[in-house]
């Protein structure tokens, strides 16, 4: 998709603006490198989904996916929105709770669960999502909820990378249908009251066919489930794995399509289920992915005899995408939005490892130190799945809102690194 098909981004005389400010005077006032997120773009894509389901059908409950970014302030927007909270840690919880989510709208979905985690949840409140027969078997030992949810393996997954696939014989999530009916029967012989069912095949799709495949395997699983074990489900729960484009020539999903097509299997099947539940799902990157920006500073540029290289102030250590997937993100140098694409580069970080790199073999105009990069598409697993590795600080994040801005994350300085550390009493 054409970055400037973007509602908040702007190309004025060369330069790239984001929602009203320039991305120079972003860099400039705030340092780089730098996470800018717009709330109108957030807003935009929540509004859009939900309203394409909600026209479909009258009770749905959209669970943003935390991990995707869980600064509170994006927590605080989407709860402003009306959206529910999908958490995968107690750090989540805790940040959801903190943002204003009500504990009955947070749903734990977590894997490899402690006994302590649980305990966690059960004391927040919130509704916990079930990985496996253990998990259960701890979590009844200390208290019988009154809802509870199960995550199956449909056995299918689909995933822009192999390591986002979440459903299949590889995967180490959610239960086979055997073992999830056993763990209705025991939850319910517990005294488990409410339930729902949940499932997620994998992270970035663009296919639909592949959300319908799963959803039709669900519902029959579903139906199976409330038949032997005589329950019903208060929701149903699709999971996230929506997608978008990072690639210029690449299609948007069209939600549309996507909403009519899962709808129609949805509203067709739950007829044999003698309930009337809420239809769930659990995005996140399609949510804030295309509403975040990482700028960066190019530092050095180093000529080799067989590469180009732009050395900016962003490595893996900020953006660990394309290390870790070998993931494409756009890139327009932000104060040379006019000049032809001429030279090729690879732009690389400051961290010690040859993995670090935001972009191979990418053609853009002729780099000079000084210049400000734009990575788009960094709203979703940017800051996230940032780290302090090399002893560098986190970078600072900005919401940005019709020309407002305002620091959302401080940027971390070298006190930071020494938060939690201690010398041990024998050297000193």
């Amino acid at each position: 998709m054409n970055p400037f098909q973007l509602t908040y981004l702007e190309n004025k005389a060369g330069i790239l603006y984001i929602d009203g400010v320039s991305a120079l005077e972003l860099a400039e006032k705030f340092k780089t490198p730098l996470y800018v997120l717009s709330q109108s773009r957030i807003e935009e894509n929540f509004r859009k989904l939900n309203l394409s389901l909600k026209k479909r059908y009258d009770k749905v409950r959209i669970y943003y996916s935390a991990k995707a970014n869980s600064n509170i302030s994006i927590l605080k927007i989407l709860l402003n929105e009306g959206a529910w909270l999908d958490a995968v840690s107690p750090g989540e919880i805790f940040l959801g709770l903190k943002a204003g989510f009500p504990a009955d709208k947070i749903l734990f979905t977590g894997t490899s669960v402690s006994e302590e985690e649980l305990k966690y949840a059960i004391e927040a409140g919130v509704t916990i999502n079930i990985d496996s027969l253990s998990q259960l078997k701890k979590l009844l030992k200390i208290a019988v909820p009154e809802v509870l949810s199960i995550r199956v393996n449909p056995g299918i997954g689909f995933g822009h990378h192999n390591y986002c696939i979440t459903g299949g014989e590889e995967s180490k999530f959610g239960l086979w249908p055997n073992e999830a009916e056993k763990a209705y029967s025991e939850a319910k012989k517990a005294g488990v009251k409410r339930f729902g069912i949940h499932t997620h095949i994998g992270s970035g799709i663009l296919n639909i066919n592949a959300f319908t495949q799963a959803a039709e395997i669900l519902l029959h699983i579903a139906k199976k489930i409330s038949e032997d074990c005589n329950l019903t489900f208060e929701f149903i729960d699709f999971g996230g794995g929506l997608g978008v484009p990072y690639k210029p020539e690449e299609m948007e999903l069209n939600i549309e399509d996507y909403a009519e097509s899962i709808m129609s299997i949805f509203k067709k099947e739950i007829k044999n289920l003698n309930s009337k539940p809420f239809f769930a799902i659990e995005p996140g990157r399609y949510i804030v992915c295309d509403a975040g920006i990482l700028l960066t500073k190019v530092v050095s540029i180093k000529i080799t005899s067989t590469k180009k290289f732009a050395g900016v102030d962003a490595g893996l250590n900020v953006l660990i995408r394309p290390a870790m997937y070998n993931a494409y993100h756009h890139i327009l140098v932000a104060n040379k939005l006019n000049e032809e694409n001429m030279d090729e580069y690879d732009v690389v970080g400051p961290i010690c490892e040859n993995a670090d790199f935001l972009a191979k073999k990418r053609v853009l105009p002729k780099l000079e130190e000084g210049d400000v990069l734009a990575v788009l598409n960094a709203g979703a697993y940017g800051f996230s799945m940032s780290s302090q590795y090399n002893a560098r600080p986190r970078p600072a994040e900005v919401l940005i809102n019709k020309g407002k801005t305002e620091v959302i994350r401080e940027r971390e300085d070298f006190n930071n690194l020494l938060i939690g550390q201690r010398v041990a009493t024998w050297l000193k």
